[in-house]
């Protein structure tokens, strides 16, 4: 199901009624942005409910996309100010408490001990990622999930380019220290 188009091409035939190209943007995205409210809200029901928001608002947004924008950016904006909103909603800030142990799907043809280990491996990193302070993991989020530039994440966050090379520098050395196999590397 491969499509020379690009992205912003695919939402403008969208917007003029080429369901198709919708299709091609979806498979394109659809693990990106769920990884990407899976990991910032750390529960699979919630994070469930805001990707079909996410999708819906997109949906909704098909008239108004300009290539200016550039669907990537435009998509994860949407999805960082749906998280915005939800955790205003919820009068606090993401929970940093504990996590259910919801493996990601593998793919069937991988062993058990595979999936077993990849299962504990994403439980270790989304509890690590839990335990960082919301800036540095909003930062982090955005340049491993949604690739963005450090300029795309400055621009969305607010605050200039060398604030956002710190949070993800920080962010970094707080998730080498928790994911460590050396409980002295873990920082408080």
């Amino acid at each position: 199901m491969s499509d020379p188009r690009c992205d912003d091409d695919l939402m403008l035939a969208y917007g003029k009624g080429d369901a198709g190209a919708f299709e091609l943007l979806y498979q394109r995205y659809r693990k990106p942005l769920y990884r990407y409210l899976f990991h910032a809200v750390g529960d699979r029901s919630t994070a469930d409910d805001l990707y079909q928001d996410v999708w819906s608002r997109l949906i909704d947004a098909r008239s108004s996309f300009r290539r200016d924008a550039g669907f990537k950016r435009f998509a994860f904006r949407i999805a960082h100010n749906r998280l915005v909103d939800h955790w205003r909603s919820q009068a606090r800030q993401p929970n940093n408490g504990s996590l259910e142990d919801q493996p990601l799907a593998a793919p069937d043809h991988e062993q058990p001990d595979s999936e077993t280990e990849r299962t504990q491996q994403t439980s270790h990193l989304r509890e690590a990622l839990m335990q960082l302070p919301f800036d540095q993991r909003q930062a982090f989020l955005l340049q491993q999930e949604a690739g963005l530039s450090l300029a795309d994440i400055a621009a969305r966050s607010g605050v200039g380019r060398e604030t956002v090379k710190s949070r993800l520098r920080y962010a970094a050395k707080r998730l080498r220290g928790l994911l460590s196999p050396n409980p002295e590397a873990a920082e408080p």
